[in-house]
């Protein structure tokens, strides 16, 4: 499954501080994975529209029903704005029927760093998951 590369809905300011949140979400069984993948255009769009939204990307591994986003955020109010707006609100809840696992991050970076590689993000992910007991 082709991932959806980094998308730069708004760029940041040369100088700006930008606030960083990777993911990783693992659905209980191959039919939570269709059905969260399905939902994954109409949350990128949200996202390419919101305010404060500097970058998102996913990486979907459907057969292992596993997830990985990644987005960068003017700040921390812009992301959680995004997260309780429509679609993703209403998809988030949702989708809580059918996860086994969910793993957030976040941290940030000079805008200068974006777009943030895979490998950063799953390193971050990694330290997250063994911090708080959960599979990487």
């Amino acid at each position: 499954m082709p991932d959806i590369p980094w998308l730069t809905p708004t760029p940041p300011a040369p100088d700006a501080e930008v606030h960083v949140m990777a993911s990783r979400f693992e659905t209980k069984t191959l039919l939570g994975a269709i059905r969260f993948f399905l939902k994954a255009p109409g949350i990128i769009g949200q996202i390419r529209k919101a305010p404060g939204a500097h970058g998102v990307a996913l990486r979907a591994r459907i057969p292992s029903r596993t997830f990985l986003t990644l987005s960068a955020w003017e700040d921390p109010g812009a992301l959680h704005r995004f997260a309780r707006s429509e679609p993703h609100r209403s998809s988030s809840r949702a989708a809580a029927a059918f996860m086994r696992e969910s793993t957030f991050t976040f941290w940030t970076v000079p805008a200068s760093a974006l777009p943030i590689t895979w490998a950063e993000a799953e390193h971050r992910l990694a330290e997250e998951a063994a911090r708080s007991g959960h599979a990487a």
